[in-house]
């Protein structure tokens, strides 16, 4: 028997105000709670009712738009955080797509400050929890440059599996490049900082971090600060993609 899928891909109400960019998730709840949000002209006071694709939602006597769906590949530059608001003031991925995209949208998954490469950002909430999601093995590929060269057994642990302290961490490939300090590894391990985390443990410095694909998107075209849309057909691969693609 085939398992259900726990996304439900219809947005509460309190999510659909908040997207459509007239106020904040927090704001939209107190909306329904003071009586001003209609729902096919009836008022609606349960925050979590899921909007369906045929209802008209009002605030205010005003209809509220559902948002459209936007799919943003970035080309992430170094020393700009993935998380939206910043109270040290540091600058933010978004920062490089305003004002041309002026929808609320999120990064699947994040990089740190310092990894450069590719970005998924979108507001695509049921896109964005399936590529988190660990069943689905979303495929990475990174470009990493060590302090050192890489000893051939550690290459060799690393192919085998190497233990970490929460878990076993292992790879679909490595592979030396030009330089035995210059590794192409792909992993589909999410885990917080987990390829710098993989070479501190056997005792390099990852000097440089490049993320060079993502589900099969590459930075092809796109230096480095740069962002484009995604086609139509990117897109649908993504939606298509399984629990099965894995290697």
């Amino acid at each position: 028997m085939k398992k259900q899928s726990c996304i439900n891909p219809l947005p509460s109400l309190t999510k659909y105000i908040a997207q459509s960019g007239i106020c904040s998730r927090r704001r939209a709840v107190e909306l329904v709670q003071e009586r001003v949000v209609l729902v096919n002209n009836a008022i609606t006071i349960e925050p979590g009712y899921r909007v369906q694709p045929t209802d008209v939602v009002l605030v205010k006597g005003e209809i509220v738009h559902a948002p459209k769906k936007v799919y943003v590949l970035l080309n992430k530059p170094k020393d700009y955080i993935t998380t939206l608001a910043d109270e040290k003031g540091r600058k933010m991925v978004t920062d490089l797509l305003w004002p041309q995209v002026k929808e609320r949208i999120y990064p699947v998954g994040r990089l740190d400050r310092s990894t450069t490469g590719v970005l998924l950002l979108t507001n695509d909430g049921e896109l964005t929890q399936k590529l988190s999601h660990p069943r689905y093995e979303v495929p990475k590929v990174y470009h990493v440059s060590l302090d050192g060269s890489l000893k051939h057994q550690d290459y060799m642990a690393i192919k085998e599996g190497v233990r970490l302290y929460d878990g076993l961490v292992q790879v679909d490939y490595i592979e030396y490049l030009q330089k035995k300090s210059d590794i192409m590894i792909e992993i589909h391990n999410g885990k917080n900082r987990i390829i710098r985390r993989l070479f501190e443990h056997l005792g390099y410095q990852v000097k440089k971090l490049d993320r060079v694909q993502y589900a099969g998107l590459t930075k092809s075209g796109l230096t480095v600060g740069n962002w484009r849309f995604l086609s139509s057909a990117e897109v649908s691969a993504l939606q298509k993609m399984n629990h099965t693609n894995k290697k």
